[in-house]
């Protein structure tokens, strides 16, 4: 996949700051905020995860109540 561009605006003291860390880590300005998105990225998406995986598991627990009510039904 080819490289595209991003652009944000930002407060100077914010480009500053975020220049002087990826600075101290040897990092280029570039690099210390694609890793940053790409971390924030992996949390919002196990995030979600999470959230889908809890409301399944409720469906799943809600059918299971429902069919173990009608086990004494009589049906087999």
């Amino acid at each position: 996949m080819a490289p595209t561009t991003l652009s944000f605006r930002a407060p100077a003291e914010f480009t500053e700051q975020t220049k002087a860390l990826a600075r101290a880590l040897s990092m280029s300005a570039s690099d210390y905020v694609r890793e940053a998105v790409r971390e924030k990225n992996e949390r919002a998406f196990k995030e979600r995860m999470v959230f889908l995986s809890k409301q399944l598991s409720i469906q799943h627990l809600a059918e299971n109540q429902t069919m173990d009510g009608s086990v004494g039904d009589g049906l087999a």
